[in-house]
C-alpha cells in the first residue's frame, strides 16, 4: 500500500477496515521527509506489525547528494528494517546499486526497483531481465516492476495498458513470487491476477482499493468472480484468505 500523506486518524481507520489485508507500508517518494506525523503514523504501522519503507526517491536523492549514510543512519533512528533502491529518475551505475545493495542487505530487507519513471522511455525487456537478475543476486529481497503511482509507465504503456510481451518475458525468466508488480489501477490489478493468480504481488495500491483488492483476489467481484470464487452449489461458500 501507498501512503501519500495519510493521517494518523486515516491510518487508524484504514487499519481498523483493512489491517489484515496490507503486508507492507511504502510512504511516497520523498512524503516521509515532509509530513508533519511521520513518527506517531510510523507506531501506528508498528502496531500492526506492518513493515513501512520509504520511497525509492529518498535513496536516489542520498546517493546523488552522497548523504547514502545520513539516510542509514536516519531509517535507524525510526526503527524502519526495510530500504528501497530504485533507480527510475536519476541514472545509477550498475556497480554502485548493486555495491549499495549488497551492503544494506547485510543490515535491511532490500527491495530494489527496476524501470523508469519516464513514460517515453522503453527499455527492452532483456534489459529488465538483466537488471532484476543482478539486483536479485546482490541481495534484494524482491524487485519492485516499476509502474509509477500513476501506472502509466515501466511495465505500462502510457494509457495504463499493461505492456504484456514484457511481461511475460520477464515471468519466463524469473520466478513472479521475486517480483512485485506495481499496479495502481483496477484494471491492471485484475490482469495480473489472472495472470499469475491470487498470490501475486501487487504494489503502489492506494489506500482505499485495498479492500477492493482483497475482494479481487478471493472472486468476491464480478471481475475475477468466474475465476477465482470458492465454494459452489453444495459447498462450502465461505471466503477464505488466498
Amino acid at each position: 500500500m501507498i501512503d501519500r500523506g495519510l493521517s494518523v486518524s486515516e491510518v487508524d481507520n484504514l487499519m481498523e477496515v483493512v489491517g489484515e489485508c496490507v503486508d507492507i507500508v511504502k510512504l511516497g517518494w520523498g512524503t516521509a521527509v515532509v509530513t508533519a506525523n511521520l513518527k506517531p503514523k510510523l507506531a501506528r504501522y508498528a502496531a500492526r506489525d506492518i513493515p513501512v519503507v520509504l520511497g525509492g526517491t529518498l535513496t536516489e536523492l542520498a546517493i546523488r547528494q552522497g548523504r547514502v549514510e545520513g539516510l542509514v543512519a536516519w531509517l535507524r533512528e525510526l526503527g524502519l528494517r526495510h530500504v528501497e533502491i530504485s533507480d527510475g529518475t536519476i541514472t545509477i551505475q550498475p556497480e554502485v546499486k548493486r555495491e549499495l545493495i549488497e551492503r544494506l542487505a547485510k543490515e535491511f530487507t532490500v527491495l530494489a526497483e527496476v524501470g523508469s519513471k519516464d513514460a517515453q522511455y522503453i527499455m527492452a525487456p532483456y534489459i529488465w531481465v538483466e537488471q532484476i537478475e543482478r539486483d536479485l543476486a546482490a541481495g534484494a529481497w524482491k524487485v519492485i516492476a516499476e509502474a509509477r503511482e500513476s501506472g502509466t509507465a515501466g511495465i505500462y504503456r502510457a494509457d495504463g495498458e499493461p505492456r504484456t510481451g514484457l511481461i511475460d518475458e520477464i515471468a519466463h525468466v524469473i520466478e513472479p513470487e521475486r517480483i512485485i508488480f506495481d499496479a495502481p489501477q483496477q484494471h491492471q490489478q485484475v490482469w495480473l491476477l489472472k495472470r499469475f493468480g491470487t498470490e501475486c504481488n501487487l504494489g503502489n495500491i492506494a489506500p482505499y482499493d485495498v479492500l477492493s483488492l482483497e475482494t479481487l483476489r478471493l472472486g468476491l467481484r464480478s471481475d475475477t468472480l468466474e475465476r477465482f470464487a470458492r465454494g459452489g452449489a453444495g459447498g462450502d461458500s465461505s471466503a477464505q484468505d488466498g
